[in-house]
């Protein structure tokens, strides 16, 4: 996809909340089309370096051609679960001066059929973030117990009528096999009808299964935690999430690190009754603007939130 047809969410917001040094080491953990890490690259100086993952292999693809016209830029092949080792390779035992998560699914993603991410057209029924690996959406959905696949909706999508939906694809896969993106969307549809006004009524679903296929949520755990490691004091951590429950996630993360933990009552201590601080919140959650809400329908949902690494 052409890299301007991307439009990288809440970007002036995330560049500001990095407080990008001159000679800084960064890492952009979703390169996607490399709209932050364009931005990010264009505030370093010569000495500063950008480490950028990426689980897609299409999104590397990109991002080795950037990579290829400016020796600051490192491209690592790698789900949020590897940042730790694809930084250490790139840096050593170096850290980092700022990270930022841009969660969620591309713009690409959604918008290329083959994918199977999106049900507005028709495609195979995929949904993995890196194709060559794991199971996809259809193969996973045609093996998996009913109860499971009620679970999925429901715990992932906050569907109503998980049991409604599960039960309806236990069925239709015992006449044939679900394989495409448009049979997906037509049963769910069919379960539920057309209720909320723009809004088709597969979204949750389709949310949900490609949530669980991609481990979205526990990679992301996994990655806040390496995150906090790799970063230097003083250095930033800048996460833009689009679903409620991964800024949940995001959002208790940062607040327990900033609380730290409490000490025992009656313990004869000097000062505060907390140790264990590694982060200090920067400011208020923000959201994108009318404006950029209105170029980017999919900044609606966007939430970003800062916070820099403590001593």
């Amino acid at each position: 996809m052409d890299e301007g047809l991307h439009q990288p969410v809440l970007l002036e917001e995330a560049v500001t909340g990095l407080a990008i040094k001159s000679d800084g080491h960064y890492v952009d953990a979703t390169f996607g089309r490399g709209g932050h890490t364009r931005a990010i690259l264009a505030a370093l100086g010569p000495a500063g370096q950008v480490l950028a993952l990426d689980r897609d292999p299409e999104a590397v693809r990109a991002g080795e051609a950037l990579a290829a016209g400016d020796p600051r830029l490192r491209i690592a092949h790698t789900a949020f679960s590897g940042l730790e080792q694809a930084w250490r390779a790139c840096a050593g035992q170096a850290r980092a001066d700022g990270v930022l998560f841009d969660l969620g699914v591309s713009s690409p993603q959604l918008d290329r059929a083959e994918r199977g991410f999106g049900f507005l057209r028709d495609g195979p029924l995929d949904m993995r973030m890196d194709p060559t690996c794991g199971e996809s959406a259809a193969d996973w959905l045609n093996r998996a117990a009913e109860a499971d696949i009620a679970a999925v909706l429901r715990d992932y999508g906050e569907e109503r009528q998980a049991r409604r939906i599960a039960a309806a694809i236990v069925r239709r896969r015992v006449e044939r096999p679900l394989t495409r993106t448009g049979e997906l969307a037509d049963l769910v549809a069919g379960v539920l009808g057309r209720r909320e006004p723009g809004k088709h009524p597969a979204t949750r679903s389709f949310q949900a299964i490609r949530i669980f296929i991609n481990d979205e949520l526990g990679e992301l755990r996994s990655a806040l935690q390496q995150a906090l490691r790799l970063l230097r004091p003083g250095g930033r951590l800048v996460v833009i999430s689009f679903h409620s429950l991964e800024d949940r996630i995001v959002k208790r993360f940062m607040r327990d690190q900033a609380l730290g933990e409490a000490l025992p009552r009656n313990l004869p201590v000097m000062g505060d009754a907390r140790v264990g601080r590694t982060l200090r919140l920067i400011g208020k959650s923000v959201r994108a603007g009318a404006g950029e809400v209105a170029r980017n329908p999919r900044a609606r949902s966007a939430v970003l939130r800062v916070a820099e690494r403590l001593a």
